[in-house]
């Protein structure tokens, strides 16, 4: 979305519909001339070409990084609120791939239901979160959020 004004200032003449659907299977019209899906590109009788690799990076408000307990490496998140999308397993794997899960709780935190909502709340400085690379660029060049360590996590999932 932050990039559709530009896009349309450079291409007045394309007159662009959004449609945003949560599931596959979901029916598209049969006007469209590009689709952008998420998942892993294996969409029969469709031609596929990858945009972007996804990785989930951890981002906090800034404040967090000097607060009473500031976030300098990825032990110190035992100190904070994990926010979750959807799920758990983003965290529980991120606390492997690192070998943390004998030192953070990544039970706690709550789950929310929509990636919007966690950026929301990370940026009211309500806890950490993994997003999505891409998601979350627009808050990362503006300086609402920050990455705190450059430890990532590597999704299996691709832009499409």
């Amino acid at each position: 979305m932050p990039r559709l004004s530009s896009f349309n200032r450079s291409y007045p003449d394309i007159d662009v519909r959004i449609q945003a659907v949560d599931h596959e299977g979901a029916k598209m019209a049969d006007d469209v001339d590009v689709a952008i899906f998420y998942g892993y590109g294996n969409w029969t009788g469709l031609r596929t070409d990858r945009l972007y690799a996804e990785y989930l990076i951890p981002v906090c408000a800034p404040a967090l990084l000097a607060g009473r307990y500031p976030l300098k490496k990825p032990q110190d998140l035992i100190h904070h609120t994990l926010l979750h999308d959807s799920s758990r397993r983003d965290w529980q794997a991120y606390a492997r791939q690192l070998s943390l899960q004998d030192i953070i709780n990544v039970e706690q935190g709550p789950i929310f239901s929509h990636s919007a909502m966690v950026i929301q709340a990370v940026i009211h400085g309500q806890g950490i979160a993994l997003i999505n690379n891409v998601m979350t660029k627009n808050e990362l060049d503006t300086g609402r959020l920050v990455c705190p360590f450059n430890d990532v996590l590597v999704s299996k999932k691709l832009s499409i």
